[in-house]
C-alpha cells in the first residue's frame, strides 16, 4: 500500500543501504522525488549512489529497496554476503570451513530441522485416525525439484543458539518437557513482536503490510509443522495428548491453536528449520531477501528479552510418561 506521507524518509546525503538484488550495498540518497505529482502520498523515489560504484550505476530505486544506515541493517547486510558467499561455495564444491566441535545440532545450527543424534522428522507424531488432519504446508513442492535448490541461511542470535542446545539437552537427555500449555506461548511472542515493531513503522504503509504478513505466516508455519518436524520422540505422547485438547476445542481450549499453548522453545526449532522449509517454496529472490530481513529483526528481537519468552522450566515427566514415551513408535 502506499505510505501515508508526504515527507520524504531520506534525506538529500544521507547514507543508507540499498538492496541491489539479494544484497545490500552503502549507497548516498543523491536526489528524491514522487512517484505520482499527481498523488504525493504515493510514495518517493531516490538516486542513489553505490559506494565505490561509478557512475553510471547510480539508480532511481522505490523506497522498499532502502534501509537506514545502523548498526542492525549493517549486520544484516554482513549476513547476506555471508549467504551469498556460502552458496557460491556450495556452487563450486568448495567446501565451508566447520568448527570440529561436535553439536548436538551439528556444525550449523541455522541448517536443516536442528536435528541431532535423534531425528525429530522420524520421530514427529502421525496425528491418530479420527483427528482433524492439518493440510501440507501451502507452497511446498516436490521432494525431486527440492534438492536442486540450495539452503538459505537465516541469522540466528548466539543466545538464541545456546537456548536450542540447552533445549536438546533438557528432552533428549535429562527427560524433561517443556510446560504445556505455555505461561509464554507462541502466540503470545507474536503478538506483542508486533505491536512493538509496527510502533516502528509509518501505519498502511507497505513495511507494515508486510510484518503483518510474516507473523500470520510465522503462525501458520509453527501450527501445520509442530508435530510434523519440530518434536523429539520424547515429547510425541505431551504433544498427542494437547492436540487431542485442542482439537477438541472445550474449555480452556475453546478457539485455541498449538500456537495458543505451545511456547517459544518450540518456535525456535521453527526458525531453525526455516531455509528448508523457505527453500521448498517458490518465492523468488527478493521475496526470500525480504523474508529473511524480517526474520532477522524478530530472532534479534527475541534474543534480547530471554528471561521475558524463554526463562521457563522444564518439567520432569514422571515415571509413567517415561515409559509410555519408552512403548513401540
Amino acid at each position: 500500500m502506499p505510505s501515508s506521507t508526504s515527507q520524504p524518509v531520506y534525506q538529500k546525503e544521507e547514507r543508507a543501504l540499498c538492496f541491489h538484488g539479494e544484497l545490500l550495498y552503502e549507497a548516498k540518497v543523491m536526489d528524491y522525488k514522487v512517484k505520482d505529482p499527481n498523488d504525493k502520498k504515493d510514495g518517493f523515489m531516490y538516486r542513489v549512489h553505490y559506494k565505490g560504484w561509478k557512475n553510471t550505476w547510480d539508480d532511481w530505486v522505490p523506497q522498499e529497496r532502502l534501509r537506514k544506515f545502523n548498526e542492525e541493517n549493517k549486520e544484516l547486510a554482513s549476513n547476506l554476503k555471508k549467504d551469498m558467499d556460502a552458496q557460491r561455495r556450495a556452487a563450486s564444491g568448495k567446501p565451508a570451513s566447520v568448527s570440529t566441535k561436535k553439536r548436538p545440532f551439528g556444525s550449523d545450527l541455522t541448517a536443516s530441522s536442528a536435528r541431532g543424534s535423534e531425528d525429530r522428522s522420524s520421530a514427529a507424531p502421525q496425528i491418530p485416525r479420527g483427528t482433524k488432519r492439518g493440510r501440507e504446508i501451502e507452497g511446498i513442492d516436490k521432494e525431486e525439484e527440492f534438492v536442486r535448490r540450495p539452503a538459505v541461511r537465516l541469522f540466528m542470535p548466539d543466545a538464541l543458539k545456546s537456548i536450542l542446545v540447552d533445549d536438546w539437552e533438557k528432552v533428549t537427555k535429562e527427560q524433561k518437557l517443556a510446560p504445556v500449555p505455555s505461561p509464554t506461548p507462541v502466540i503470545k511472542f507474536l503478538n506483542e513482536y508486533e505491536r512493538f515493531e509496527l510502533s516502528q513503522r509509518r501505519p498502511n504503509s507497505a513495511d507494515a503490510d508486510i510484518l503483518e504478513e510474516i507473523v500470520a505466516g510465522v503462525k501458520e508455519y509453527f501450527n501445520k509443522s509442530l508435530g510434523r518436524i519440530l518434536l523429539y520422540r520424547f515429547e510425541r505422547q505431551q504433544f498427542y495428548e494437547m492436540h487431542k485438547a485442542v482439537e477438541a476445542g472445550h474449555g480452556e481450549h475453546a478457539g485455541k491453536t498449538l500456537a495458543d499453548v505451545y511456547g517459544c522453545e518450540h518456535l525456535l526449532r521453527l526458525f531453525v528449520s526455516m531455509p528448508d522449509l523457505i527453500a521448498h517454496t517458490n518465492m523468488d529472490a527478493q521475496s526470500v531477501s525480504r523474508l529473511r530481513e524480517e526474520l532477522h529483526k524478530m530472532t534479534s528481537w527475541l534474543s534480547k528479552r530471554l528471561e521475558t519468552y524463554l526463562s521457563n522450566e522444564y518439567q520432569h515427566a514422571g515415571q509413567d510418561y517415561v515409559d509410555s514415551a519408552k512403548g513401540p513408535a
